[in-house]
């Protein structure tokens, strides 16, 4: 939040507070969302396609899009992480 404002800005503790409120209600709505769509789907397991699914059905395209991005980099990295792994071993 500091960030942004200005530097000598303050922001109040029942400011931060409520921020983090907002955004505990946000990540309860999404999951909700994510959730029921693996109930329908009879799956248990909410993963990262299914919340980028829910950002977007919920019309939070300007989150969804650079969620999946940060996603597929991440995967990519796992990958080359896990493949570097298995090289190491074989030596």
């Amino acid at each position: 939040m500091k960030q942004i404002l200005p530097q000598n800005a303050k922001i109040s503790k029942e400011a931060k507070e409520t921020m983090q409120e907002c955004v505990s209600e946000f990540i309860s709505f999404v999951t909700s969302e994510a959730s029921e769509k693996c109930r329908k789907e009879r799956r248990k397991t909410v993963n990262a396609d299914d919340i980028c699914w829910a950002l977007a059905t919920l019309g939070f395209d300007d989150y969804a899009a650079p969620m999946r991005r940060y996603l597929h980099i991440y995967r990519e990295l796992e990958l080359d992480r896990n493949n570097s792994k298995l090289n190491h071993h074989e030596r």
